[in-house]
């Protein structure tokens, strides 16, 4: 089969100046880019982990509208290595719609989600499986 990963995925937020800084103190990524789409008017961020380029998240600022309406993605998951040393960095950080409690799946992975500045939700995960695909 030609697909082989998943190359970004998208976000939309409504500020690019509030959602960068975000990712990288929040989540840790590396701000790579910020480009304007052809039409002029929608700026595309592109971040990734440092070192690890093979998955990118891309903020799209710039869309007319209720973000909602335009289809926001659910949610970004994110694998971490010790889910409980992550909870409590993300409670010392001031993030809207925090889990009270790391939810534990049937299988022993286990996550909890909080808040990006547009209310969209972002989901830590230390997964069971070697591969920490969720």
């Amino acid at each position: 089969m030609a697909v082989r990963k998943i190359e970004h995925v998208g976000v939309m937020v409504s500020s690019l100046e509030r959602s960068i800084p975000f990712y990288e103190n929040v989540i840790g990524l590396k701000h790579l880019e910020t480009t304007t789409h052809t039409n002029g008017v929608i700026r595309l961020a592109f971040l990734a982990f440092p070192g690890s380029p093979d998955t990118e998240v891309e903020l799209i600022e710039g869309y007319t509208g209720s973000l909602s309406d335009e289809g926001r993605v659910h949610h970004i998951a994110f694998n971490v290595d010790d889910i409980e040393a992550e909870l409590a960095r993300i409670r010392s950080l001031d993030v809207s719609g925090l889990d009270e409690e790391i939810t534990t799946l049937p299988n022993g992975s286990r996550y909890f989600f909080f808040r990006g500045p547009d209310g969209e939700s972002v989901e830590f995960f230390q997964s069971t499986r070697g591969g920490g695909l969720e």
